[in-house]
């Protein structure tokens, strides 16, 4: 999906839980990412260009740990 949406040299910024994230959020399990697994899932035809972290604050007060990964396709 993201090949068809997104034109050769186009930028996509995906935000996901981060690899060290909760495994679960509101009572589901999540799936968890570094920034090169994104990459690396997302197949050959894109490359990883930048990533953030985030430690979301929850209105219960804890933290979940989430990443901003910047990719291009190629």
């Amino acid at each position: 999906a993201l090949a068809q949406a997104l034109r050769p040299g186009g930028t996509a910024i995906i935000a996901t839980f981060a690899d060290d994230g909760p495994e679960m959020c509101s009572g589901l399990p999540v799936v968890r990412y570094a920034p090169e697994t994104l990459a690396a899932e997302l197949g050959p035809g894109v490359r990883l260009e930048g990533w953030s972290f985030e430690d979301h604050v929850i209105p219960g007060g804890n933290t979940q740990a989430f990443q901003y990964t910047v990719l291009r396709r190629q």
